[in-house]
């Protein structure tokens, strides 16, 4: 704990920030704000301006403290790297930023591209984990925890490999997407980086099955 201590408390005060972003256009922001919008970027969620400015950021701090925990409880700890680590204490500081200023933006009369953020946000995110995902090794924490990886290192150092190229590579098409505005694309995209590495699993565990009965 002590190890990471000035890193959740930094994490931490990041994560709250938008708080006093929040307190500083309190009398410019509107009494309800749109907090969830449609990939058209048409709001389709409102929310009290009190829940706006100080729920939500501390929502994803109660979501931060979670990943924190179980990061240090982890009895695998020591397979995971330093970038690793880092990558599971800035996530959620990062989404609290991101989401809550593109929030007020709305809320204050920007008109935000929504695909482009979209886009962008997500495609940013889908390389930098494609790029960690075949460097995790088993842990509790982080990664594809499947019956079958779970149980099997070799499964799970392959299934691993073959996501991080399958993130890398819808991470890049995301990015593109920017180009072409396919609203849909996103959701096709979250289905075959979540259903590709998980049926990839199964076949290699009924092919070697598992080296831990």
């Amino acid at each position: 704990m002590k190890k990471y201590r000035g890193t959740i408390i930094l994490t931490s005060l990041i994560t709250l920030l938008p708080i006093l972003a929040g307190m500083l256009l309190w009398d410019q922001l509107p009494d309800q704000i749109a907090t969830h919008f449609g990939m058209d970027g048409t709001p389709n969620r409102w929310s009290d301006k009190r829940f706006a400015v100080f729920g939500m950021p501390l929502c994803l701090l109660g979501m931060h403290f979670f990943c924190c925990f179980f990061m240090i409880m982890d009895p695998k700890k020591q397979n995971m790297s330093d970038k690793l680590r880092n990558l599971i204490l800035w996530i959620i500081p990062i989404i609290s930023v991101v989401v809550i200023v593109y929030c007020y933006g709305y809320a204050l009369g920007y008109e935000w591209n929504t695909t482009l953020c979209v886009n962008l946000f997500m495609g940013m995110l889908f390389l930098v984990i494609g790029n960690y995902l075949p460097k995790c090794k088993q842990n509790y924490s982080m990664g594809i925890r499947l019956p079958w990886t779970s149980h099997d290192e070799e499964n799970w150092n392959h299934t691993h490999r073959i996501a991080g190229f399958i993130w890398v590579i819808c991470g890049i098409v995301l990015l593109a997407n920017i180009f072409m505005g396919f609203e849909w694309m996103v959701f096709i995209l979250l289905a075959v980086m979540v259903l590709t590495p998980a049926i990839y699993s199964f076949l290699y565990y009924k092919k070697h099955g598992t080296n831990k009965q």
